[in-house]
């Protein structure tokens, strides 16, 4: 009866009581759920939102190089000494207008057409260079001056095209001075190397002496025609 009161089947209970404790060890680990819903917060969206603003500037620089040629940019007017002196419009920056003037006399009027009624020359020259850039925005200056967006009372004497470059034109080239030509009177100046430098030429050339016959002035530089 001794030896059946020491059986060891309760040995296998302490097994039992380890196996939920490790069921409830498995049940704790679902919990990490509510962190990842905290991960989905952020808004995507967010950094999409200032993207509209790119489009809205590339939009006013189209509008500003569409709005057209001749936008004023001086505040106040460009006069002369009289109102019958030559105003030398650029068609574009570096056309050699400056130098012109500075050659031939008159008012430098900038990139723009000059309004008579506020004392501006009525009788103008424009000025462009035989490059391709400055043949197109002489065609545009024409074309506001004939489409009427430019103001009354001018008088366009010539269109002075002065060589980009020394040498001969490309015959691409020569046909747009042709178009031109259609258009206007075009006179035509060869590449002066002094103009370059911000100097004077110390010989002239014939097609300055001929230009100022036309536009009534006198040359201001060193040397004779040649």
């Amino acid at each position: 009866m001794q030896q059946a009161a020491a059986v060891p089947p309760t040995a296998v209970e302490p097994s039992a009581a380890v196996a939920p404790q490790a069921h409830t060890t498995v049940q704790a680990t679902p919990r990490p759920s509510a962190p990842v819903t905290h991960q989905t917060a952020p808004r995507s969206t967010n950094p999409v939102q200032p993207q509209p603003a790119p489009p809205r500037r590339a939009a006013q620089a189209r509008a500003s190089e569409t709005a057209g040629w001749g936008r004023p940019k001086r505040s106040g007017p460009a006069r002369g000494r009289s109102r019958d002196e030559i105003g030398w419009v650029k068609a574009h920056g570096g056309s050699g207008a400056t130098s012109l003037a500075e050659t031939l006399g008159g008012v430098d009027v900038g990139a723009r057409w000059p309004d008579p009624a506020r004392g501006e020359p009525r009788r103008v020259v424009l000025v462009g260079r035989t490059s391709a850039s400055g043949l197109r925005s002489v065609s545009q200056a024409l074309g506001a001056l004939k489409e009427g967006n430019a103001p009354q009372g001018l008088d366009l004497l010539c269109v002075v095209l002065v060589a980009d470059a020394p040498g001969r034109l490309p015959l691409g080239l020569l046909r747009r001075i042709r178009v031109l030509r259609s258009v206007a009177r075009v006179h035509r100046v060869p590449w002066i190397p002094a103009w370059r430098t911000g100097g004077r030429p110390k010989t002239v050339p014939r097609q300055l002496t001929t230009l100022a016959k036309l536009v009534g002035g006198e040359i201001y530089g060193e040397g004779a025609a040649s």
